[in-house]
C-alpha cells in the first residue's frame, strides 16, 4: 500500500513539474531568438552605415546557415527591393518595418505576412524598425 501511495505522489509531482519545465524551455528559446534577432539587426545596421544599403540576404551579411532555437532559418526581407505582398503587416495591414523584416517562424515553423494570423502569433519579430523585439502576439 505504501508503494502505491509513493508511486501516486511521484506521478503527481511529475505531472506538475514536466509542463513547468517545458514552459521554461520554451521561454528560454524565445529569449534566445530575441537576442539573436537583436544581434543580427546590429550587424545589418552596421552594414548599412558602411554601404548605405541593406544586404539582399542574410548570407551576404555573413549569417549563412544561422538557425533559430527551433532549427529553422531566420527570415530576412529587404523591403526596398521586396514584393509588397511579402512585407509583414500588423492588424491594421500596415507594414511593421520600413527598412527590413527580420524574424523567426517560432515553435510551429509556420508564418504568414499578417502578424495577427494564427500561423504568425508565435513568430519572434523585429518591428517598428527595431523598436520592438518579441513575440508577434505581443505586438
Amino acid at each position: 500500500m505504501e508503494l502505491v501511495i509513493a508511486v501516486a505522489i511521484g506521478g503527481l509531482i511529475a505531472s506538475i513539474a514536466v509542463p513547468t519545465f517545458q514552459s521554461s524551455i520554451e521561454r528560454a528559446r524565445v529569449t534566445r531568438a530575441i537576442s539573436d534577432i537583436g544581434l543580427i539587426s546590429v550587424q545589418l545596421n552596421r552594414w548599412y552605415t558602411q554601404t548605405f544599403t541593406f544586404p539582399e540576404t542574410l548570407a551576404d551579411a555573413g549569417f549563412e546557415g544561422l538557425v533559430d532555437p527551433w532549427g529553422n532559418p531566420y527570415r530576412y526581407l529587404k523591403i526596398a527591393t521586396a514584393n509588397t505582398g511579402a512585407v509583414r503587416r500588423d492588424r491594421n495591414l500596415r507594414p511593421i518595418n520600413s527598412d527590413y523584416d527580420l524574424y523567426s517562424m517560432g515553435k510551429d515553423g509556420q508564418t504568414q505576412t499578417q502578424l495577427q494570423g494564427s500561423n504568425a502569433r508565435d513568430d519572434v519579430v523585429r518591428a517598428n524598425d527595431g523598436q520592438f523585439l518579441g513575440l508577434a502576439k505581443d505586438y
